[in-house]
């Protein structure tokens, strides 16, 4: 089986290689364009098990070529942060919108049995009560969230007008190592083990759910192997936090109080709660997360506080800076 990984030196694009490098009579191919959120350290543990070709989704003659000789395709490869898609919507419509349906159009061409497309629960927008099945209609309500929701009706499209083998999957908020510093459990990390404040959104009422890398690669194999094309697949954590919460439990975490926190100013369009239902992905394929919170958590920390020399040069680059520019003196927000 010849599988093409696109994004593969990304956070959970290289935890899926590395996983995917374990099994037998699996030949991988990584693309990746290597933008800041791209890194080759990423895949260290699995060198020597895979070709890295450095590209752009975007560059059809490149993603045909490379298209014609793999039986599969699990794509990764997107602009993901929401800080950067209100200050730069065009790239993520380029790269999010253009760069998948040019794989599309690749992956027909060049006769590839199944695509799978990796997708995110901000697609639904936001829900005040309830979870969202895979039927809900889509509601984005950042530049990145509907650039993600355009992407997966073009892979839809695809399946119904040209019979491509699309498989979609939607998860929520990952977390785990490798994680970019510009992400909340990695930034607070970072932040609080070099004596930094850390920038708390509002009222840091917004909930989200959590999962671990190593349970969303296990859902997005068992669609690889077992889903239904043309089927969308939720793939959530079961753990729902307030960003106040899990402030708090990454204060405790790094032996720190809140007199490190600095409330800033909320973000335009900052969605309240995400909650994904798994039920279908759970009865069709048996999936069911297998890290404990809390025990996830603790070897997160513990990971960047053992791998500085992972993250330190991209605090240095101003790549894991976050929020703290529109931060306000402490208590002035609740």
């Amino acid at each position: 089986m010849r599988i093409l990984v696109t994004g593969g030196a990304g956070f959970i694009g290289s935890h899926y290689v590395r996983t995917l490098a374990r099994q037998r009579g699996v030949s991988i191919t990584v693309l990746d364009k290597l933008t800041y959120a791209g890194n080759l350290a990423n895949l260290k543990e699995a060198a020597g098990q895979f070709t890295f070709v450095q590209g752009d989704i975007c560059d059809a003659e490149l993603v045909g070529k490379l298209a014609a000789d793999h039986d599969q395709i699990v794509h990764f490869a997107a602009e993901s942060h929401v800080d950067r898609s209100i200050a730069d919507a065009g790239s993520f419509v380029r790269t999010n919108v253009l760069g998948t349906q040019t794989l599309l159009d690749a992956a027909l061409a060049g006769g590839v049995g199944t695509f799978v497309h990796i997708s995110t629960d901000e697609v639904y927008g936001s829900i005040a009560e309830g979870s969202w099945t895979e039927s809900e209609p889509l509601a984005p309500n950042s530049p990145y969230s509907a650039s993600k929701a355009a992407s997966d009706l073009m892979a839809l499209a695809y399946h119904r007008t040209y019979g491509l083998d699309v498989r979609i999957t939607r998860c929520s908020n990952n977390y785990g190592p490798y994680q970019h510093p510009e992400k909340v459990i990695p930034l607070f990390v970072t932040n609080l083990l070099t004596g930094r404040p850390v920038p708390l959104y509002g009222d840091g009422l917004n909930v989200r759910d959590w999962l671990h890398v190593d349970d969303h690669v296990q859902g997005i194999e068992l669609v690889r192997q077992g889903g239904r094309p043309g089927q969308v697949y939720n793939i959530g954590g079961g753990t729902e936090l307030s960003n106040r919460e899990l402030t708090a439990l990454l204060l405790e975490a790094c032996g720190a109080g809140w007199d490190m926190v600095l409330p800033v100013a909320d973000r335009p369009g900052h969605d309240r709660r995400y909650s994904l239902d798994c039920t279908k992905i759970r009865r069709e394929l048996g999936y069911a997360p297998r890290t404990d919170f809390a025990a996830g958590l603790r070897r997160t920390v513990e990971w960047y506080r053992t791998h500085r020399s992972w993250w330190e040069p991209l605090k240095r680059d101003g790549q894991g800076e976050g929020r703290s520019a529109r931060a306000v003196p402490a208590g002035a927000r609740s």
